[in-house]
Formats: C-alpha cells, structure tokens, sequence
C-alpha cells in the first residue's frame, strides 16, 4: 500500500475521518491499529519483526530504568554511611548491568536487521573468497525479504533506548503507546528517523479537529505527490534504461543520468517525506523536517547538514560522539599526539571516527561494496576539505571579493556535482561505477546533446517540458522557503487565490502525474533502504 496508490488514499482519508469523530482519548490508540493495518498489508510476515524489535526494546528499557531508580534510592537512603568510593564503586557496578541490557537489546534489534538485510551479502562474499580459493562448493543464497522499514524502526529504537540509557527520556510503561511510536505508519516507509523526545508528545495527545492544521497538512501531502508522480516517477524509466545499458549509454550519457538521477532522487525523497510530515500535520502531529534545501549547499559538508538530517543527526549522536570520547579512541589519541605530534595527532582520532560512521552509512544504506565505498568516498571528500579549508579562508581573507552571488551559485553548483560524482556508485555496480567515471573523460559524445540522442530514452518533447516546469517550480518553492512557509503567504491571500493555487496544483498532478488505467506508482527510491 504505497502512499501514492490509490489503496492509500482511501486508507488515509478513512482513518482522517474516524481520528476527528471519535473520542480523543482513543486517537492514539487508532493511529496504532492503523500503522499495524498499513504494515500487514506490506507482508504479514513482517510483523514477526517489529513485534519482536518493540518487544524487546521497550522490556529491556523498562529494566534499565529500574537498576536507575534503585541506584539512585540505595545511595539516597545510605547517603550518610557509604563512602565517595563506596559510592563510585556501586555506581559503576550499576552502570555495567545496564551497559548488558543495552548489549543485549542492541544484539535483538540490530541483530534482525543484520539477518534480513545482509545475511546474503556476506554469504556472497565467502563465495567470493571460496572461489578465489579454487573450491567449487558454493555456499547456498537465502530468500530473505527485506521488511519494509526496518532500517528506520530500527534505528529510531535504537535511538530511544539509549536516550533512556542516558537518562535523556524516561521509559515508556505503555507497551501499546511504545508501539505506536515504533510503527507510526507515516514514517515506516522511509522515515523521518524520529526521537522519543520529539514525536511522543504530539503523538500521544489529544487532538481537536482544527480546519486549518488539516488544510496545511493536505497541502504539503499534495506538494509531495506533485514531486513523486509529477517529477520522480516521469524520470524512472529513462534512469532506468541510462544504468541498465553503460556500453551504449557511457560518455555524455553518464553525465546525463547523473543530472536526472539527481532530480529523481531529490523529488522522490523529499516529496515521501513531504507527504510523511503532511499526514501528521494533519493528525496535528508533529514530524522533525528531514531537509533543508540541501542542493543550495556550498560544500559537501553543508549538504550532508542539509539533506536526509535525521538520519545524519543519527550517526552523530549515537556513533560518532560516544566514538570519539570512549576509552579506547582516548587512548588512540594519546598514542598519535605522542608519535606524531599535536598538529596531526589531534585529527587522527577524529577521522577514524569519521571514517567508522561513513563506513556504516554506507552500509546502512545497502548490502553491497557500492554503497559502502559511496559512503568511504563521501568521506575522503570531506576529509580532504576539512584539511585545504585554512586555504580556503586564507584566500577568502585575501581576495574578499569573492563572495558574490556568482560565486556562491557555483559553490552549489559543484556541491552538487560532486554529490552526483558519488551517486554513481549507488546507480551502477563497483565495476560499473569506475567505468562510467573513466568514460566521462574518453569517450566524447558530446552529439547527443544536439542530435535528438536524448529523444530516444523513453522520454518526449512532454516529459522533457513538464520536468524543466517542474524543476523550476520546486527551485523557486525552495528559494522563497528561506524567508518562512511558502503555504503561510499562500493563506494569507483571499480565498480565490488560495483555490486557484490548490486546486491548480492538484490539476497538475491529475493530468501531468505518471500513471495510467490500472496505476500502481513506482517503490519510493528510500524503501529499499
């Protein structure tokens, strides 16, 4: 039940009208029902798994706020009889019982990610060294299906439980309430990966019917199926035909399908996530933003702030941080300040946490070297600008003319390009990635541009026209987003206006949108993530 379907809609629509008819008090407890219905309907098999990761993270988080509380109630009631050592003593015998409960919740809930997501990825990779070894006994491939979401519940437990760890939240002594937070069925496609500290307020409040709020968040639903069906999905079929054919479609091509790959992933991602946070606007629940118009971004590093931000505020906080301050990296640093100066020293502990975090990104993001050098070389990047940065602002400092809007619009013109230069390895295979890359530099194709080549890829003089639209569109939406929500003046106009804006919109993604009799939409790029 994708949410572009027309199953979805009507699933939506019907769950907007019992959420504001019933009693309040059990909206949440529909939102529940609701994500649980949305989710059996993505395989019933998958409820095994996030049944079993909701289980054992709201069990084992319960059980590590109890060694907490009798913690803090036997150094309260001993406080004048225990020494300071005494004291530190307990505490860290305490502290290691629940680092167990962590181990043995992150062993449950990554463990299931692990099995579904890249069990055979590592059993072709033993087949790779069995072969290399010359033995012909190949190890047998299992057919694992993928449930929808897991890396995003997943991790958003992950999340909650080590806030609980932290004493960031308190637990939550509902199960079905924490149930609810896991499954939410906005975000079980491809996020927001939201925390407990953010979403469980709104998510467990009672909500009145307010016109307004509903209105708003149906307009940013709309907005995304603009992006989705209008930009996203006319593009498919031509990406597809440019990566699935790199010996007819190298050079130029390349080039090409770095550019429309671009725009895809953009109108596909952030139009799902448009849609995401629009559903719970209009439930009246808020959704963390997952971007910030990432293609204005002057380097790689600003992108990175900028696009997909909760899963990067994700890394940080719960790899990069407790990496860089735990004993071992402590040590490490010691050990390169003694060997290799301060000046060097002081960076080392700090790209090897980088490069462990990257190193992951990449394989959160798919089972395959592709995706884990795409995260390695995204790194390399913003390492090597991290160290010519000094010699950036140098030179700023010594040409201050250099900050005009020309040269601020090519910053983000080669972020951009630099981004695209990286998604090779999420549009084709290793192998297929370098050879793409070298072909942009030998073979000199440049015809297709004038020839009509570029007619010949499932795509006409009409799609070509709507996209351009379509671009500008959203390119203008983003740019007059800087000074606060595009939908705040809209309302702000008179009635007609608004319903000419609205309903122009929904026109367009009627009649422009990229579907037919018997339509079912294309997978959100992000499912398979």
């Amino acid at each position: 039940m994708l949410f572009t379907s027309y199953s979805f809609i009507g699933f939506l629509a019907a769950v907007l009208l019992l959420y504001y008819l019933i009693p309040k008090k059990f909206q949440w407890p529909l939102l529940l029902a609701a994500s649980y219905i949305f989710y059996f309907f993505s395989g019933p098999e998958n409820l095994v798994f996030i049944l079993i990761t909701t289980a054992a993270t709201y069990l084992i988080a319960i059980q590590i706020e109890k060694n907490l509380l009798r913690q803090k109630a036997y150094i309260k009631e001993h406080k004048a009889e225990i020494t300071r050592e005494e004291k530190k003593e307990y505490k860290e015998s305490r502290k290691k019982i629940r680092v167990r409960w962590v181990l043995l919740s992150l062993a449950v809930d990554l463990g299931i990610l692990a099995v579904c997501k890249y069990t055979n990825f590592f059993i072709s990779n033993i087949n790779g060294v069995i072969s290399a070894a010359g033995h012909g006994k190949q190890l047998a491939m299992l057919d694992l299906v993928l449930p929808m979401g897991i890396s995003f519940y997943t991790f958003q437990s992950v999340g909650y439980l080590i806030d609980v760890y932290r004493e960031t939240v308190p637990a939550e002594k509902n199960f079905f309430r924490f149930a609810l937070f896991v499954s939410f069925f906005p975000q079980l496609v491809q996020g927001p990966i939201s925390r407990y500290s953010d979403l469980s307020e709104s998510l467990y409040a009672q909500h009145e019917y307010n016109s307004k709020t509903l209105s708003y968040g149906l307009e940013r639903v709309l907005w995304g199926f603009f992006k989705k069906l209008v930009i996203a999905d006319r593009l498919l079929p031509a990406v597809k035909l440019l990566i699935n054919d790199l010996n007819t479609y190298d050079g130029v091509y390349v080039l090409f399908a770095i550019g429309l790959y671009a725009v895809q992933l953009y109108a596909d991602f952030t139009g799902g996530i448009d849609i995401t946070i629009g559903i719970a606007e209009a439930l009246g629940i808020t959704v963390k933003e997952n971007f910030d118009r990432p293609y204005f971004s002057k380097s790689l590093k600003e992108y990175w702030r900028r696009w997909h931000i909760t899963m990067g505020t994700w890394f940080r906080d719960y790899i990069f941080y407790p990496l860089s301050v735990c004993q071992w990296m402590q040590k490490f640093s010691r050990f390169s300040r003694s060997h290799f100066g301060n000046a060097i020293g002081k960076r080392l502990p700090v790209y090897l946490s980088s490069f462990i975090v990257w190193f992951a990104t990449g394989f959160w993001h798919g089972a395959s070297w592709n995706f884990i050098l795409w995260g390695l070389f995204n790194w390399a990047v913003l390492m090597v600008s991290e160290e010519l940065e000094p010699l950036y602002d140098r030179f700023h400092t010594r040409f201050p003319g250099y900050k005009g809007n020309l040269v601020k619009a090519f910053q983000s013109f080669r972020t951009v390009f630099i981004v695209g230069l990286l998604h090779l390895f999420d549009l084709y295979t290793v192998q297929e990635a370098f050879k793409a890359f070298g072909s942009l530099f030998t073979v000199g194709n440049f015809h297709i541009l004038w020839d009509g080549s570029l007619m010949n890829l499932g795509l006409t003089g009409l799609d070509y026209g709507i996209v351009i639209f379509g671009v500008v569109l959203m390119f203008a939406v983003s740019f007059l987003q800087r000074n606060g929500k595009v939908r705040d003046r809209i309302s702000s106009l008179s009635y007609p206006k608004r319903f000419i804006i609205w309903y122009g919109l929904f026109l367009i993604v009627l009649l422009l949108g990229a579907y037919g009799v018997g339509y079912d939409s294309s997978q959100f790029i992000y499912n398979r993530f």
